[in-house]
């Protein structure tokens, strides 16, 4: 059992280190591609990757050669790593509390409101730069041009996704053929035909993002709890071989086993002097 911590550990770390290889190669590869929507990735994907090598490379140097100091880093980041991964994980609940679709009377999809959502994320999406890339990613994603041909009966039974129902029709309350002036959702006035603008420029648009990320914010939620006790368990089993490797430097592998001499009953002196004195005497 004294090694079996340091050979797991080494064996999760050589694992992980591979793994690392392709993450930090798709991120250079994504760096080349002149798409927006995939160069959003290219940051986080980099930063993972490098980070992954580095906490790999010193896990399985710690483990495998016995190097104190290189495992007490690989702690150390690690529990940076889980104590990051459980505050976004909070987060990311926190922030996606709120939102959600609205029915629509007689169809099959929802639509969507921008002041449904948490403040955090309207002030996200309503950024002039942020939403600009937005855009660009849902043009180059042909998102709307899916359901450019349905007819008006497939509108009445067919579902869409959140973006489609936010940025590729007027909401359903607009009525276009009203002979008087009333009022209406002010999304109605922003809605074109063209197809480079349609309602993109709606706040419906940016609800229905923001539900996309929603639902993939919490899919992610999710999984970095499932993340988190993995990371756990590891630092645990990372904790047994700081342990191991720190004894290996000292002269006692399995723990100091001195005897160390017992004291003296607290009578014992006065004992010994009386049985000094008794010789004298005698």
């Amino acid at each position: 059992m004294y090694r079996f911590s340091n050979t797991v550990i080494g064996f999760l770390n050589l694992f992980t280190l591979l793994a690392s290889i392709p993450i930090i190669g798709g991120g250079l590869w994504m760096a080349r591609s002149s798409t927006t929507c995939e160069s959003f990735l290219q940051t986080p994907l980099l930063v993972v990757g490098f980070i992954v090598l580095i906490v790999s490379l010193s896990g399985f140097i710690g483990a495998c050669f016995n190097v104190a100091w290189a495992l007490w880093v690989y702690l150390v980041v690690m529990l940076v790593l889980i104590g990051t991964l459980l505050a976004l994980t909070i987060f990311g609940f926190v922030v996606t509390s709120e939102g959600g679709g609205n029915v629509v009377t007689g169809r099959m999809y929802k639509e969507y409101r921008l002041q449904d959502y948490s403040s955090w994320l309207k002030t996200r999406v309503q950024d002039h730069n942020n939403w600009r890339a937005i855009r660009t990613c849902i043009l180059g994603s042909k998102t709307c041009s899916k359901i450019s041909t349905w007819t008006p009966l497939d509108y009445m039974s067919k579902d869409m996704s959140p973006v489609q129902s936010g940025c590729c029709k007027p909401p359903t309350s607009c009525d276009y053929a009203a002979t008087t002036l009333i009022p209406q959702d002010p999304d109605c006035y922003k809605w074109s035909n063209s197809p480079a603008f349609l309602c993109y420029e709606c706040d419906s648009c940016k609800a229905g993002v923001l539900e996309d990320v929603k639902i993939s914010w919490r899919k992610l939620s999710v999984l970095n709890i499932v993340v988190i006790v993995f990371l756990i368990c590891i630092y645990s089993i990372g904790c047994c071989a700081f342990r191991n490797s720190r004894r290996s430097e000292t002269d006692y592998p399995y723990g100091r086993n001195r005897m160390s001499k017992a004291r003296p009953r607290w009578d014992y002196y006065w004992w010994r002097w009386w049985n000094e004195r008794r010789d004298q005497l005698y």
